[in-house]
């Protein structure tokens, strides 16, 4: 049985029970109790048996020879539904509860549903450099195996459930962004079936249109079946420098000071108040001082924000040595730090000794159980938000989020944003450094309103040249959307390949409308 029909299985029995209203009222009014009896553990088995699976399947080499299969299936569901009359726009058949983004699209009932069974590493190939992937390969199975044969991807986004296909239809960064950009700026070649059921693979010299114009797309050109991505020599640990920072000037100096200096392979920020910070950078390295050796990733560790706010108010510089992948994945465990909204004793050290090894519970069942009512409760009373703002906007930027939304701790991490093709760029013809902000949380303002806050939110953000991640809420309208993102590509793409009557168009899948 394939993985999709467990799922839709257990789905259904999950929908079924927690309808009954003794289990909707616990979910409701005491939500830790449903999760740390039920979805830490059901996260732990969906965990074991997609590494088994992952791992089986490489051993075994089976992965490549089921490939071609399962796109030349792909390819004759396309054409079905072309034969069909192309009633409908087509999307993806993956559940949308399955996605990182809180909200489930509204799409996925009314659209012709396109099954993608494709989650497998293909090839390893070290002396070109490169990992061949299917869309559905998500950065903890990439960053097991790449890491235990000495290699790793120059960008890599930070909670693990994150698929390939999702960071490059809608984006991905982490802390090394600085040098090497976003997740789409590490990827060199890209395999899509079209509208007409045919396979193109499209590179920066075959098909170079439709090579910038797939990232953000949001699966709108055609389907993702394979991605090429760039890999590189691991090291064993990262060294890492804490430097607590006061004075919200200082601070972005300080952060935008380090994400220009290229001998810092990671630069990270939380900001913790107004005007209080650690900045964080970090050197891959081979060799640690034992005393100093951190192994944040351990689940009986503190979460790693905590971990780092004990600097800030000890207000004194330290250095460590992480193992490399705990680093990548330090705010896997407390979901950045959206755990201690649903579990507000996850990081009490009896919590982490005793059930810290069951920690994360799977985002995707967080939201397959949530209810109508935690919904529009997190709509309106939760904010999870990431910016991409010209590192010169970066002070403003923190200053209205302080007035319009009060959500701490910010996450700041730079990126280097090229100047090419495709939907997001910069304002002028050189590469631009850029900083992610990522406010996620409970807003602590009195004025908070969803929707007007969000709208003047957007109102900055196109003011200042920046993007919104779309895998948040968008208010924006059609006319606001288009003139945030570049589309002159993107539609141009749309018109050639005849996308624009077998997929809706990508305002279409992400504003507010479009989802619940």
């Amino acid at each position: 049985m394939e993985p999709a029909i467990y799922l839709a299985v257990l789905a259904a029995l999950l929908l079924f029970w927690v309808r009954s209203k003794g289990v909707e009222y616990i979910i409701i009014h005491h939500r830790w109790v449903f999760v740390c009896l039920f979805l830490l553990p059901l996260s732990v088995v969906f965990d074991v048996y997609y590494y088994l699976r992952a791992w089986l399947v490489f051993k075994m080499c089976s992965a490549p020879k089921q490939h071609d299969q399962r796109v030349r299936d792909i390819q004759r569901q396309v054409r079905e539904w072309k034969n069909e009359g192309s009633k409908t726009y087509m999307c993806t058949g993956r559940p949308g509860w399955l996605t990182v983004s809180l909200r489930v699209g509204k799409y996925k009932k009314t659209h012709k549903n396109i099954m993608i069974n494709l989650m497998d590493i293909l090839e390893v190939d070290t002396k070109q450099q490169v990992v061949r992937v299917e869309p559905l390969v998500n950065m903890g199975q990439v960053t097991a195996l790449l890491n235990s044969i000495g290699w790793t991807l120059p960008v890599v986004p930070e909670l693990d459930d994150l698929t390939v296909g999702g960071l490059i239809m809608g984006t991905g960064i982490e802390s090394s962004s600085h040098i090497y950009g976003l997740f789409q700026n590490i990827c060199v070649a890209y395999e899509l079936v079209l509208a007409d059921g045919s396979l193109v693979r499209c590179t920066e010299k075959e098909n170079p249109d439709l090579f910038y114009a797939v990232p953000w797309s949001c699966g709108t050109l055609g389907f993702l079946v394979a991605a090429e991505i760039k890999i590189i020599p691991a090291k064993k640990y990262v060294r890492l420098q804490y430097q607590p920072m006061q004075g919200l000037k200082n601070i972005c100096e300080t952060f935008s000071r380090e994400s220009q200096n290229k001998e810092n392979h990671f630069v990270e920020g939380l900001v913790y108040s107004l005007d209080e910070a650690v900045v964080m950078t970090g050197v891959l390295t081979d060799v640690a001082e034992p005393d100093k050796i951190n192994r944040i990733g351990y689940y009986y560790k503190p979460w790693f924000f905590k971990h780092v706010e004990k600097y800030l108010r000890e207000s004194h510089s330290a250095v460590e040595y992480i193992p490399l992948r705990h680093y990548y994945h330090r705010h896997t465990r407390s979901i950045f730090w959206e755990l201690q909204d649903i579990i507000p004793f996850g990081n009490n050290p009896l919590f982490r000794y005793i059930f810290g090894w069951m920690v994360p519970p799977k985002i995707s069942l967080l939201k397959l159980t949530q209810g109508e009512t935690i919904r529009k409760l997190y709509e309106q009373h939760h904010v999870v938000q990431d910016m991409l703002v010209p590192m010169k906007s970066l002070e403003k930027l923190i200053i209205f989020l302080h007035s319009e939304i009060k959500v701490y701790p910010l996450w700041l991490c730079p990126f280097n944003l090229p100047s090419l093709p495709g939907m997001v760029h910069p304002k002028g013809d050189e590469a631009e450094l850029y900083a992610d902000v990522g406010a996620y949380g409970e807003p602590r303002t009195k004025q908070f309103e969803a929707k007007a806050s969000t709208r003047q939110l957007e109102q900055f953000l196109r003011n200042s040249h920046s993007f919104q991640m779309l895998y948040a809420d968008c208010y924006l309208t059609r006319e606001e959307f288009w003139q945030m993102f570049d589309g002159s590509l993107y539609h141009k793409l749309r018109e050639q390949l005849n996308s624009k009557d077998a997929f809706p168009e990508v305002y279409d899948k992400i504003c507010k409308a479009a989802r619940h």
